[in-house]
């Protein structure tokens, strides 16, 4: 039985050198995603995001708290506008995030004690940027605030560590575990593109089977594996089993020593990870082939499912906070449980009972085939191609 998986996988070699197909998802694809997803997010955070400032004070407060605002790493002043309605027109056409107004009079209130109101303007379309650019705005403001604070307690004869305890009677103690630097990278690459590996597991898999119907090679297919319908796929599969497995390992290397993503897990999550998220792929994609023999429809199907993937796995948005019923509906995804996994037993370090269950859930998907293997071997020897 070995010598036989072995001779269809060296068929299946040669099936791959003739197709261009094979090389650019087993291959050229998959590289380009990883360089590309690790460049275009190096910073790990965005900096430099565009904001404006309307400052109709012209005091060397409001001047003070604009020289902070562009010193932060994450923003930077980008124009001067006269109005609030030329900065609005500004973030519609997109040459800023977001903007500060400050009002004629608000160092005079401030130290007279009226509570002047400074209004913060952000578009949070973009999500990312509107959220890290309202946090530096809001800290520019309280900062501000403070500074005039500390200079009126310190008029009337306030020690400094009266002014403290008036203006932060309460010290907090922040520790922001596992992603210190709050690096996007960390958090979506190593999500990203496995969920991208695994829609070309999901695809190549009713591929590399439908054309055994399409070219008329099944039957020849079935007689190297002695009609064992379980050979003959696994000999289709080894090869690219044996690709992506180099890749995924090559691409936890990169992530996770080349560029230094925290990793408290150590290394053995991510080589008992790597094989099974690829044999629960490629098992999904050989149980939706033997629903449904045919080469559009089942590639229509997994690629639907490797697309809808992206939104329910968790990593964009937490599932806790949908509907019970997508959170049900998002076990139906092996991305779903490679992602708990990675997040449970690589980047926060807990042990691997803690993913007992999401271990057990890829092991089901491994053993989908099982219940439409008996479809493939028929169409394999019974059923002629329908374009």
């Amino acid at each position: 039985m070995i010598r036989e998986v072995l001779r269809i996988a060296r068929r299946e070699c040669s099936i791959i050198r003739r197709e261009p197909t094979y090389w650019f998802c087993l291959a050229v694809f998959p590289i380009l995603i990883i360089v590309f997803f690790t460049s275009l997010m190096m910073e790990g955070v965005p900096a430099n995001m565009p904001v404006g400032i309307v400052d109709l004070d012209h005091t060397a407060t409001s001047r003070a708290m604009v020289r902070q605002l562009d010193a932060f790493q994450t923003t930077q002043v980008e124009g001067y506008y006269n109005s609030a309605a030329e900065a609005t027109k500004a973030i519609r056409s997109d040459k800023i995030f977001a903007f500060l107004y400050i009002p004629k009079g608000t160092t005079r209130g401030i130290m007279n004690g009226d509570r002047p109101t400074v209004t913060l303007f952000y578009s949070n379309v973009n999500l990312v940027a509107g959220s890290l650019t309202f946090r530096d705005l809001k800290t520019i403001t309280t900062l501000g605030s403070a500074k005039v604070g500390i200079t009126k307690l310190s008029a009337i004869g306030k020690s400094a560590t009266e002014i403290k305890s008036f203006l932060q009677p309460i010290t907090l103690d922040v520790h922001l575990l596992s992603n210190p630097y709050t690096n996007y990278n960390v958090y979506l690459s190593t999500t990203i593109m496995p969920g991208v590996f695994m829609v070309f597991v999901f695809l190549l898999v009713p591929y590399s089977l439908g054309t055994e119907l399409k070219f008329k090679r099944s039957r020849q297919l079935m007689r190297l594996a002695g009609n064992n319908v379980y050979v003959a796929v696994a000999g289709k599969l080894l090869p690219q089993f044996l690709v992506f497995l180099t890749l995924f390992y090559a691409m936890e290397f990169y992530l996770f020593y080349v560029l230094g993503f925290p990793h408290p897990g150590g290394v053995v999550p991510m080589l008992l990870l790597a094989p099974m998220i690829i044999l629960a792929g490629e098992g999904f994609g050989i149980f939706v082939f033997g629903l449904m023999p045919s080469l559009r429809m089942s590639m229509s199907i997994c690629s639907l499912w490797a697309v809808v993937s992206f939104s329910l796995f968790g990593g964009t948005f937490p599932l806790t906070s949908m509907s019970p019923f997508f959170l049900t509906f998002a076990q139906l995804f092996p991305l779903r449980h490679y992602y708990m996994i990675y997040q449970m037993c690589i980047l926060n370090g807990f042990p691997l009972t803690y993913a007992f269950w999401h271990f057990m859930a890829l092991l089901g998907f491994i053993l989908m085939p099982l219940l439409s293997m008996f479809n493939i071997k028929k169409a394999m020897l019974v059923y002629v191609y329908i374009p």
